[in-house]
């Protein structure tokens, strides 16, 4: 994590992307971001103790470990402008609360937002905050391992 907190998401999920591309515009700069469906994403898993395959959740790594649900989601919120990093407070929320509500809203969010075939390719300003994952583009854009939903 020696070049800041990593963001580890689904590729694949609509909303996911698009939340990548929200932090992207709304951070301080400082975080990174990879598929779960990637290479790396499964090897820094595996450094955490996670397994390769975990999908139920984003994944927010830094120096002092992996957080997942809505206690990845609270710390990502410490890297966003106001008003957006005020949702940091929630951490007072019992996490039991907070990940009943992440779990529910996981349940639904493909029904709701629907999910693409492969991973996402980031754009042109976003793909420099990407892990190289295996891969690119005709453009040069990192790609991360394709994964078929």
């Amino acid at each position: 994590m020696d070049e800041g907190p990593v963001v580890l998401f689904d590729g694949v999920c609509n909303v996911c992307s698009w939340s990548v591309r929200f932090i992207h515009a709304h951070d301080d700069g400082e975080m990174r971001f990879a598929p779960l469906q990637s290479a790396v994403a499964a090897e820094l898993l595996a450094a955490h103790g996670l397994e390769a395959d975990y999908f139920d959740s984003l994944v927010y790594l830094d120096d002092s470990g992996a957080y997942t649900k809505s206690d990845g989601a609270v710390r990502i919120a410490r890297h966003l402008d106001a008003p957006y990093r005020w949702a940091w407070h929630l951490r007072v929320v019992p996490r039991p609360v907070r990940d009943a509500a992440y779990d529910a809203f996981a349940a639904v969010r493909y029904r709701l937002f629907g999910k693409k075939e492969e991973c996402m390719v980031p754009e042109k300003g976003l793909r420099d905050r990407f892990l190289a994952t295996g891969g690119t583009t005709p453009e040069g854009a990192p790609t991360g391992d394709t994964h078929s939903a």
